[in-house]
């Protein structure tokens, strides 16, 4: 049985927050594998749109990636990732599609080819005991985030066009960063992002330009209620007798049953 984190640290979103760490075998080398603790209260889902693989979650999962991300920078080694496993993965709060896993990679020291994400993704979810724990720490990036235009003067490097890659393989939505720059980069942009706004709503692009932006990462305010809501749509529109079994013809149907559920309740 694996042990669960107390409620006083599941939404630990600091510097320091402890992380599980398993050493596995892909791709016939051994991996250091980083991943959220059981209970960890934090939730996220990915889709594609316009050509832009997102990464969804809320205020908390945003501050949270952006850790990960910041972190990736000082503690990766050759062959580091860090999995958001299918524990913290909901479906998408605009129809219920199922989310991916989420994976992020040091790409300037740990190639993630085709055969080492098969071997990842056939692994998941890890379950059993961890090889042992690991304090993430993400030393600066709160100073970086209480003065935004004193850290990027400090490091013009962190400008400019993105070199990383934001990809979906074998069922994992797989964030890479180019370089330490760019993984902290990353963090400051992740962890900055606010939807307590007029617009219930924020977002930060990531990853290369080809015709389309390669990632963002978007929060929602009520992020938590609306995966519940299309939760709901999506099961009364699969109970009727003439519902569609096709996604493009399934999604518009789920988002009028979610509109009809927000304005009108049951």
């Amino acid at each position: 049985m694996r042990s669960r984190q107390r409620p006083a640290n599941a939404r630990a979103a600091a510097d320091g927050m402890k992380l599980h760490r398993r050493t596995l075998r892909l791709a016939g080398r051994e991996h250091t594998v980083i991943g959220l603790r059981p209970g960890t209260a934090v939730r996220f889902s990915t889709n594609l749109f316009h050509g832009t693989w997102h990464v969804l979650s809320d205020r908390h999962g945003a501050r949270l990636l952006g850790r990960l991300l910041w972190g990736l920078a000082y503690q990766s080694r050759p062959g580091t990732l860090v999995v958001i496993d299918r524990e913290f993965v909901t479906p998408t709060p605009f129809d219920a599609d199922p989310g991916d896993p989420i994976v992020l990679v040091p790409a300037w020291e740990t190639p993630f080819t085709g055969r080492a994400a098969r071997d990842l993704k056939a692994r998941l979810p890890l379950t059993g005991a961890p090889d042992g724990t690991v304090r993430w720490r993400t030393h600066g990036l709160d100073a970086a985030l209480a003065d935004e235009d004193a850290w990027w003067a400090r490091h013009p490097g962190a400008w400019g066009w993105d070199r990383g890659r934001v990809r979906r393989t074998n069922g994992m939505v797989v964030l890479g960063p180019d370089s330490p720059t760019e993984a902290r980069n990353w963090g400051v942009v992740a962890a900055r992002l606010d939807p307590h706004n007029g617009h219930g709503m924020d977002y930060e692009y990531l990853g290369r330009w080809d015709h389309a932006q390669d990632g963002e990462i978007q929060v929602f305010r009520h992020f938590h209620r609306m995966v519940s809501v299309a939760r709901r749509a999506r099961a009364d529109v699969l109970r009727r007798t003439d519902g569609p079994v096709e996604p493009d013809e399934l999604r518009p149907l789920v988002w009028a049953r979610s509109e009809e559920i927000e304005q009108r309740g049951p």
